[in-house]
């Protein structure tokens, strides 16, 4: 049994009712703040107790060394690694001389709220002093979706029985204090060097610091601003040094009168601008935020996040508890990538320093297709960053003697960061994710400007990198030897389906969109003959199938591999890559996350109805889920051949995976891929949501658990709703033009006029699979349905 937070079940709010400290950091990426820009993870104001600090800037990092027993030629030479930059939320509170520290004196009601709908963390907490005093403090905390660079807190003390005088101490505060390393691989790495101060000051009211990065040679300044509100009496000072800017406000206060701060923080960084462009742009967009105002600044972001949720509507009913995580899980979305604007989204986003702040392929894969159907501009955006990094994947390509782009398993700034080769550098089918989101999203927007500036570019270099990887051998077939799949305990692997099928899907996508852009693709060197060859390579891609078992493999060899010898392994061994060698893993029949399976939702057209089932019935047995990445994807392929249960089983896993900290990793950050992967099973596995020849088609089924499930997408500048119960769809065009869908294999035409109403379809499913043992997927019983507090979940790993 773990120790979990305690979140009541509330439609628009993730709320929890007691503090507990054994779970602070894992609540602290719950509750954390971001805008694809900024990220503050929530810890509480007066910055003690805390589990792990942390307050980020997107994209700025530092470098560090890779050191190698045995160097080899093309190895990455520097990690980069995520800092935590100058915090700002830190208000420390002092009740006639005592500070507010919720682990002494004695804590009445402490209670934190993070609100859907409004954008905002809210706290509330009422304390006695260790001398009698008794105090209640509230606090509201957003970082601006409209603004930014900005990010605010509304402080207030209010004595509860007797006079006191309280001291406000409001900090920006650099190079704090860190954990030591973990010994866990997905956690981040501490960064050894400091930042190194520049500029310090404060103004009245006003503080700023600005520093530099050592290594990275990377620019950030914090600055913060205050509007005090209180009885007379007040006084008020500031100080600075190079790492600390602190105004305080002294006042007596009695019952009945309170003190309220309104911080305003702003942050910016660069990698070419100078000390003063800094200096200017941070205090130029706190005058912005001043001006605005407290209630401005809440009134934006209500509307902003009220836009969002109309286009990104989920709802399901019969599950309260599944209902909450999934809007948890769109906001937490939202926030990681509204206003990156061309910056990347990394795995955790902003919400922690887990796997050093990069990103991996999950974001072209789990994340962007979602965005794309709810919030394209954010999806455009991440795209719009990679295409930014072509030149280093021109390069990484050429040191690997290899034509095109080969972009990074993982990096922030657009570097290989793996030191590990097989699972990194052979990773290649980064390279088609990036392909398949490009594809993806102009499909569902026909942003023919994007694909002319973006992601013709991106799809022809991600092709020449497999025509030039792959080759076609005696029997004119085309092969892709020597690479890891999505499945990390199976590497350098023949002909991996997934890779092959999606770099098939590639280069048929380069090669149509050179023909629809001629002059851009002249103008990028193609000629007939390269597109000739793309098709080639296209048209005779090898997909290996096993006539014995009648399943298809995973790669050439994978099913002539001895099976894992799950018997004798103990629930204690999980995650297998922390106890087992990876030289055992690769060499046997044990999947860590969905490969072949992952391969089927995304290339659906590529197997048969039959070959799906049997795909499936035949990995579920293997597949350990040492990922977060796989529940998400095992759901939507059992919902596509009638295991419904299941899917609902693996659908609650990947929902409650950081809410109650399933994996035992959240402290680290949020898994945002698994969170979208709520979305995923919802929309694509429930509402069967598929692209087939560029238009939307639907293939709704729901389990028991879920009596009602309604969505929005957009999609070529739509808005379309689809409404699912257990005997009819219901599909509605709500903005824009007439557009045809298709529920399972007939073509409906939609109209805002007139909704269409559909049959729910039925499946007949096989036998229900077995996973390996211990592994199964806890499942989802009627009783976990009601509108209480959720009883504790069990996992093993």
């Amino acid at each position: 049994m773990m120790k979990q937070p305690a979140f009541a079940i509330e439609a628009w709010k993730i709320h929890e009712t007691t503090l507990n400290l054994d779970v602070l950091a894992q609540t602290e990426s719950v509750f954390a703040l971001s805008n694809g820009h900024i990220g503050l993870r929530g810890n509480l104001d007066e910055g003690e107790p805390c589990g792990l600090p942390g307050t980020y800037l997107n994209s700025l990092y530092e470098l560090r060394p890779l050191p190698y027993p045995e160097g080899g030629y093309g190895y990455p030479e520097s990690g980069q690694t995520i800092i935590n930059v100058t915090n700002g939320k830190i208000i420390r509170l002092l009740v006639d001389d005592a500070p507010f520290d919720i682990r002494y004196g004695q804590l009445q009601r402490h209670e934190r709220e993070l609100d859907l709908r409004e954008g905002v963390l809210r706290r509330t907490a009422s304390w006695i002093s260790p001398t009698g005093r008794s105090i209640k403090v509230s606090s509201n905390r957003l970082v601006s979706f409209t603004q930014r660079a900005i990010a605010a807190i509304s402080y207030e003390v209010e004595p509860l029985d007797t006079p006191v005088r309280v001291v406000v101490q409001s900090e920006l505060v650099a190079n704090e204090a860190l954990p030591g390393v973990s010994t866990d691989p997905r956690a981040g790495t501490v960064s050894l060097a400091p930042l190194e101060s520049e500029e310090h000051e404060v103004q009245n009211l006003r503080g700023l610091l600005i520093h530099h990065t050592q290594a990275s040679h990377l620019r950030i300044g914090a600055a913060m601003d205050h509007l005090v509100v209180g009885p007379e009496g007040m006084t008020m000072e500031a100080e600075s040094t190079p790492n600390i800017a602190r105004v305080s406000v002294s006042v007596r206060l009695r019952p009945g009168e309170r003190l309220r701060i309104t911080k305003f923080l702003a942050y910016g960084w660069s990698s070419q601008r100078s000390l003063s462009a800094i200096h200017d742009q941070i205090i130029a967009a706190l005058t912005a935020a001043r001006s605005t105002g407290w209630e401005g600044l809440l009134a934006e972001q209500r509307d902003f996040v009220q836009e969002f949720w109309k286009n990104a509507r989920l709802e399901i009913e019969g599950d309260a508890e599944l209902q909450e995580a999934v809007r948890f899980a769109q906001f937490h979305a939202l926030q990681a990538g509204v206003r990156g604007e061309q910056r990347p989204i990394p795995a955790k986003g902003l919400t922690g320093p887990g796997y050093d702040g990069h990103t991996f392929w999950d974001t072209e894969i789990f994340v962007l297709p979602a965005l794309t159907l709810t919030f394209p501009a954010a999806a455009a955006g991440a795209l719009r960053w990679r295409h930014s990094t072509l030149p280093l994947a021109r390069k990484r390509a050429h040191q690997l003697g290899l034509r095109g782009a080969a972009f990074p398993w993982r990096t922030i700034h657009g570097e290989e960061c793996s030191g590990y080769w097989p699972a990194g550098t052979a990773a290649f089918h980064i390279n088609a994710d990036i392909a398949y989101a490009v594809a993806f999203y102009i499909a569902c927007t026909e942003d023919r400007v994007f694909e002319q500036e973006v992601g013709l570019e991106l799809l022809v270099e991600t092709a020449r990198l497999w025509r030039s990887l792959g080759f076609l051998d005696i029997h004119g077939q085309f092969r892709i030897n020597g690479v890891t799949g999505p499945d990390e305990y199976s590497a350098l692997a023949n002909n991996n389906v997934y890779t092959n099928l999606l770099a098939q899907q590639n280069l048929r996508a380069a090669a149509e969109a050179s023909r629809r852009h001629p002059q851009v693709a002249l103008s990028l060197g193609i000629d007939t003959d390269e597109i000739a060859s793309w098709n080639e390579a296209a048209e005779k891609m090898l997909i290996p199938y096993d006539q014995d078992l009648q399943v298809t493999p995973q790669d050439d060899a994978f099913t002539s591999y001895e099976r894992w010898n799950f018997a004798d392994t103990t629930p204690e061994q999980y995650p297998l890559f922390l106890y087992v060698p990876y030289f055992d893993l690769y060499r046997k029949q044990v999947v860590k996350q969905a490969d072949l399976v992952l391969a089927m939702h995304l290339r659906g057209d590529a197997f048969s109805p039959e070959q799906k089932a049997r795909n499936f019935a035949y990995y579920e047995p293997l597949t350990v889920r040492d990922s977060s990445l796989s529940a998400a994807t095992q759901a939507v392929i059992a919902a596509e051949v009638g295991h419904l249960q299941l899917a609902y089983d693996y659908f609650a896993e990947t929902a409650f995976l950081d809410l109650y900290d399933l994996a035992q990793n959240t402290r680290d950050g949020l898994h945002l891929a698994s969170l979208l992967g709520t979305w995923t099973t919802l929309v694509a596995g429930f509402g069967g949501l598929r692209l087939r020849g560029g238009s939307l088609a639907f293939g709704p089924r729901l389990p028991e658990g879920i009596t009602r499930l309604t969505f929005h997408v957009v999609f070529r500048n739509r808005r379309i709703g689809v409404d699912i119960t257990a005997t009819e769809v219901r599909y509605a065009l709500l903005e824009g033009e007439p557009l045809a869908v298709w529920h399972e294999r007939e073509n409906i035409t939609l109209s805002t006029q007139e909704a269409v109403i559909q049959p729910t379809p039925r499946i007949q499913a096989g036998p229900r699979p077995k996973q390996p043992p211990g592994r199964a997927p806890l499942k989802r019983a009627a009783h976990s349905l009601s509108k209480g507090t959720p009883e504790p979940l069990h996992h093993n790993g």
